[in-house]
């Protein structure tokens, strides 16, 4: 029987929209659509891959057990169990605030589906074909998640809609008929975390760890389903609709199989949370537009009196001035604002930089507002705007810039494949690495078995053994 109300709905449109992932085919996937995945794919395994050296990632695969399994810890120097490979690989993935993200999905749909539904398929052994149609289903079904659910304040958006984009594809990999995979999805939208977003601007790594338990939950979920022991009931209306925010089913179907939300995806090009982007992005043209990277540090800090940003809502709390960790950092306009401004970027080891040792980066900081516009807040979601007024010292005057998006959006200064491999090369210090990612990512859906060039980017000798393995399988 049919839930009434709002779960009648969910569920509804749950099954409408399984139908579409399990029907899915690659033949008919848009060639923009496709060369889109293809770059998100780049991005995922590349930034996953700068993830796995930070000294947090190192600590973590020490002590965490590696039960044997043919699953890859990309860049970890192991394979190992389908579920541990998922989860270590999501923590790596966005431990650098560096993971892509949905502008209309409002978090990160491949941060949760691609860990898991590449640790499945690699474990599977599973076709390329297969495995592409797999990731695109994931990040099409947690977009759409993320854009009919509306969070409550202070709810971060990692590991609760997007289980269901994790859900989705290892049910398509595993060959599961359309309402064996409504009942994954809305499983997986019984099994989100409820992680508060002072979370990760206190700088608690718990918050990489929700985007595991994202990945390790959706596998789960497909795999009650595949056991037949769940089914659909809508449940999404009550988790994420009822205890954790608003939930509009009809949005999980709206423009269904021409509205690919993959197309309004972005990248990032700082190390930090996507909602300090654009006031990063201008701080980054006031720096060139004023020559201050031919001063010193002292010199720059000193010519800068005030540094206001007027944004949006969802930006405006990023407002600390100190941080005592580098995701603290990451998660703060003012440090964001600063390190663009001193070092041309903002990099990923310059967030756990010490005030003992950058003095000037906190200095300049401190000098950085943040607060709400009501009419920037008005532009969301279709715009993320941010206005950057500098007041200058020695009566050098003001500037005032302003920017409807961070650069990276897909309507605003887009990647392109080209863009996107140089900024990534940068990154990971390996041209010859980013390009065999590409190659991989490029040929993806016509490999036979995609796991042995996964498993090759296991490392240590990760350059090395993915340019071997992708001769002659993906």
């Amino acid at each position: 029987m049919e839930a009434a109300g709002p779960g009648g709905s969910a569920a509804r449109h749950t099954d409408d929209l399984a139908h579409w992932a399990a029907g899915l085919s690659w033949r008919d996937v848009p060639e923009p659509v496709r060369r889109r995945l293809s770059l998100v794919l780049l991005d995922t395994l590349a930034v996953t891959l700068a993830g796995s050296r930070t000294r947090g990632q190192r600590a973590l695969r020490e002590v965490w057990p590696l039960p044997p399994g043919d699953a890859p810890v990309l860049g970890g120097g192991a394979v190992t169990a389908t579920d541990t490979a998922a989860y270590l690989n999501a923590t790596a993935l966005v431990c650098c605030e560096l993971d892509e993200g949905g502008k209309y999905a409002k978090g990160h749909p491949a941060g949760h589906a691609f860990p898991a539904v590449l640790a499945l398929a690699a474990s599977l052994g599973s076709s390329g074909g297969t495995t592409a149609r797999a990731l695109l289903a994931g990040y099409e079904v947690a977009a759409r998640f993320g854009r009919a659910t509306a969070l409550g304040a202070g709810v971060h958006p990692h590991g609760n809609w997007g289980v269901t984009g994790a859900a989705a594809g290892c049910a398509v990999l595993l060959g599961l008929p359309a309402p064996q995979v409504a009942a994954a999805i809305d499983t997986a939208a019984g099994l989100p975390v409820a992680g508060h977003f002072d979370s990760a601007l206190d700088g608690h790594r718990v918050r990489d760890a929700w985007m595991g338990a994202a990945a390790v939950s959706g596998l789960a979920a497909a795999r009650l389903a595949r056991a037949g022991v769940v089914r659909n009931t809508g449940t999404a209306a009550l988790s994420l609709g009822t205890l954790l925010g608003r939930f509009d089913a009809p949005a999980l179907t709206e423009g269904l199989g021409s509205d690919w939300q993959i197309g309004h995806n972005y990248f990032k090009r700082h190390a930090s949370c996507s909602y300090t982007h654009p006031a990063a992005d201008l701080a980054l043209t006031l720096r060139a537009d004023r020559r201050l990277g031919a001063l010193t540090p002292h010199q720059a800090v000193e010519c800068v009196d005030t540094l206001d940003v007027a944004t949006h809502r969802l930006a405006a709390p990023l407002d600390r001035t100190h941080w005592d960790s580098g995701l603290g950092a990451m998660f703060s306009v003012p440090y964001a604002v600063a390190a663009a401004l001193l070092d041309g970027e903002v990099a990923p080891a310059t967030a756990d930089s010490t005030e003992h040792e950058r003095p000037e980066l906190f200095a300049l900081a401190r000098k950085v507002t943040v607060r709400e516009d009501p009419e920037l807040t008005a532009r969301l979601p279709r715009e993320r705007p941010t206005r950057l007024t500098a007041h200058f010292t020695g009566g050098l005057g003001t500037v005032e810039l302003t920017a409807p998006h961070p650069v990276g959006d897909s309507e605003h200064h887009p990647f392109t494949a080209g863009t996107l491999a140089s900024f990534l090369a940068g990154l990971l210090g390996d041209r010859p690495l980013v390009d065999t990612l590409a190659r991989l990512a490029d040929g993806l859906p016509d490999a036979d078995d995609v796991g042995p060039a996964l498993r090759a980017l296991a490392g240590p000798t990760t350059a090395h053994a993915a340019s071997a393995a992708s001769g002659g399988t993906a």
